[in-house]
């Protein structure tokens, strides 16, 4: 049985969402309704007149304002629906409540890598990194040194050797933060749960010296953590032998870890979306949201981002922030981005292509979606691009919206594991931390099921609701934890993602 043409999210609500496409003069009995457009798949479509100038709701938030007169039945979208100032109520700490965590013996548990300094990987690999693009060629080459052949069928307990190759480390010194996120994750990823092992190469005279980072962040070299340039090494072909040779040493030791039983506590998840469309806010968002209230209720960590697409839902996560200090910072990074992008309208023009053909309008509309993949328990702390996580539960971490970017920093700080939805089909895949790919409809997800792990359009189409696909969301972030692949990895995605923020003009 087909579900109902159309939904009503919200009693406060003046449109309705189209579950699947609409003709033009269709009635719509529930709603004394006649469609006067065709209405696409996800789409909206104005349950009563709107007068121009006056709000339009979904999700009983504001998502824009009428451009023209809309008439019961129209298409709601581009054409008539624009963005506009309006007070949003902060509201700090309102909805905050008690977030029972279970104790360590209740929790649920998963086969983690167990580090030294006690904390947990989902996966094994060896990474090797460029200080400087212009490092970027002999660290692939490195790396295929490794990948290309069958030397590591010799170590079953490690998942790869990475080069994580970047267009930064020099020329981008206009910006006190750009050289701060690129330090935050070299830094992050050559200490991450989910690497046994790293190797840093740089040129010799980039702007970003190795010998900066180890003074703001580190020791000298250890077995572990290997430095070098290819100026001081001989040249390229020397630089790539001395490389191979080190990673050769740092085998046996990673090879040597084996997965153990441990709390789902140790989970950090990073909370991600792209190609996003009207089903986003419904279906797949709404379920991470429910899975990551699930991992917080077991002790773990769900990473927020993508300051400029919660922009206009902020004042739904102030609500759920433990204290004044917490909503300050998130107020901050949105103050922040408004300036950074000359205004808050031009946050506007962040839904893509896409993401309008997919029903979505503004970037309101947009962020009300997506801030439900956080779920509904209380902001514990609000952290920098690529900053350490230090509080478990739910976290936001800033960042651009652009999703290569965003996962960079959100693994850099700490998040062993990806979860991603999408409404158009994103092919996203990530390095170390395993990437699970969310479909927020059934259409894409049956076109796309090779690279999709979870189809959420069930809850569209009437068969499952938001709770239980949030269990099944739940106990596959535990299965892939475990050593399950997700969609991504088996496809290999992973060895090119690797993208840090780099803030302001290259110079």
């Amino acid at each position: 049985m087909l579900p109902a043409p159309v939904l009503r999210l919200h009693a406060k609500d003046n449109v309705l969402i189209a579950t699947r496409a609409v003709a033009a003069e269709t009635s719509l009995a529930d709603f004394d309704l006649v469609t006067r457009q065709d209405i696409p798949a996800g789409h909206k479509v104005a349950v009563s007149a709107i007068p121009i100038g006056q709000p339009i709701r979904k999700f009983s938030q504001i998502i824009g304002f009428a451009s023209v007169d809309i008439a019961p039945g129209g298409h709601v979208h581009v054409h008539n629906c624009a963005m506009g100032n309006f007070e949003r109520d902060y509201a700090v700490g309102a909805d905050v409540r008690n977030i029972g965590v279970l104790a360590p013996a209740d929790q649920a548990t998963f086969e983690g890598y167990v580090r030294p300094d006690g904390r947990v990987g989902t996966r094994n690999y060896l990474a090797i990194m460029p200080s400087v693009n212009c490092s970027a060629s002999v660290v692939r080459a490195i790396a295929d040194a490794f990948n290309a052949g069958g030397e590591l069928d010799a170590f079953p307990n490690i998942d790869g050797v990475v080069g994580f190759t970047h267009g930064g480390g020099c020329g981008q010194n206009s910006h006190p933060d750009s050289m701060t996120n690129m330090h935050r994750v070299l830094w992050g990823f050559a200490r991450h749960p989910n690497v046994a092992g790293a190797l840093l190469v740089g040129l010799g005279c980039e702007a970003n010296q190795i010998s900066f980072l180890l003074d703001a962040y580190g020791p000298e070299s250890t077995a572990g953590f290997r430095t070098m340039n290819i100026q001081t090494t001989g040249g390229t072909r020397a630089t790539v032998e001395e490389g191979i040779r080190l990673i050769r040493e740092m085998l046996p030791d990673a090879n040597a870890v084996a997965r153990e039983r441990v709390c789902a506590s140790h989970l950090t998840v990073a909370l991600q979306c792209g190609g996003s469309d009207g089903y986003s806010g419904i279906t797949a968002n709404p379920a991470l949201g429910s899975a990551i209230d699930r991992l917080v209720e077991h002790g773990g960590t769900g990473i927020l981002a993508e300051t400029p697409e919660i922009y206009g839902a902020e004042h739904l996560l102030t609500r759920r922030a433990v204290s004044p200090e917490v909503a300050e910072k998130l107020l901050e990074r949105i103050r922040w981005w408004e300036d950074y992008a000359g205004g808050g309208h031009n946050l506007n023009n962040n839904p893509s292509p896409g993401n309008k053909d997919g029903g979505l309008t503004t970037i309101l509309e947009k962020s009300l979606g997506a801030a439900a993949k956080g779920g509904t328990t209380n902001l514990v702390d609000v952290y920098r691009y690529g900053e350490p996580i230090t509080k478990k539960g739910f976290v936001f971490m800033d960042s651009p919206g652009y999703d290569p970017c965003s996962i960079t920093g959100q693994v850099a700080s700490g998040a062993n594991i990806v979860c991603f939805t999408t409404g158009r089909g994103s092919v996203y895949g990530c390095k170390p931390a395993p990437s699970i790919k969310l479909a927020t409809n059934t259409a894409m997800f049956t076109r796309m099921e090779e690279d999709m792990d979870v189809n959420c359009g069930q809850i569209a189409d009437g068969e499952q609701s938001v709770a239980r696909k949030g269990e099944e969301i739940f106990q596959l972030i535990l299965d892939v934890a475990s050593g399950k692949a997700s969609k991504s990895e088996a496809l290999g995605f992973g060895d090119n993602e690797f993208m840090p923020w780099e803030v302001g003009p290259v110079l």
